[in-house]
Formats: structure tokens, sequence, C-alpha cells
């Protein structure tokens, strides 16, 4: 069995198009056209990019958005995991930092408000 990549420029190849015609239609970044058919979704900027480019190639070149995207997950499943998106592999300590310091903040714009009420 050919990879996803393969499967793709194989089916848009078939329709005469170049990378070139699926980039300017699509207006997809040429190098992501290229990972996509290189399978290098590394390259990509995240699965839910990966998935709306893999939508937008299919529909430009004639196939079902939904066939691509189920070709994409079994291809992916089949290999390495798929690649989460940068932000949700950040450790959560600096937004419950964050959330503490609103809290704090809060807390000490209420009480200055009560201090200034009780003073007049």
């Amino acid at each position: 069995m050919s990879s996803f990549g393969a499967w793709l420029a194989r089916e848009r190849e078939l329709r005469a198009l170049t990378r070139e015609d699926v980039a300017r239609t699509t207006r997809l970044p040429p190098p992501s056209v290229a990972a996509l058919e290189e399978d290098r979704f590394d390259a990509l900027p995240g699965e839910a990019f990966t998935v709306g480019y893999i939508r937008s190639y299919a529909a430009c070149i004639g196939l079902s958005a939904d066939e691509a995207v189920l070709r994409y997950r079994e291809a992916r499943q089949a290999g390495e995991p798929a690649q989460e998106p940068a932000r949700a592999s950040r450790p959560l300590l600096p937004r419950a930092l964050l959330a503490a310091a609103g809290l704090l903040l809060a807390a000490g714009a209420v009480g200055l408000a009560w201090l200034r009420l009780w003073r007049h």
C-alpha cells in the first residue's frame, strides 16, 4: 500500500494538475503542499491545520474531503501518533500562576474599593 502523500500526489497527477496549481487554488503555501505529498506532517503547523489543508487539497482536485481526512487518519494511526498543537504541550504551571495573580489583583481591587467606601 502506498503512503497517504503518494496517494494525494497520484490523484493530483491523474487530473493533470501541478503542485503549483494546488497551491494557487487552495492558497496553501507551496512548501505545505509538498509536505502533504511527502508525508512530512511534522513540517505542517499542527493537527487542526493539517486536516484543514487536506480538506482544501482534496476539494481542489475533486476528491471527497471526508475520505481524504479518513485516509490521513488511518495512515497516521498505522504509523506515528498524530501531532499535537504546540501550545498543548506547554506545562500548566504558567497558566495557574497567571490565574492566581489575577485573583490577587481582583482581591486587591475589591479591598481598595471597600476601604474607600469605609472612609467616606
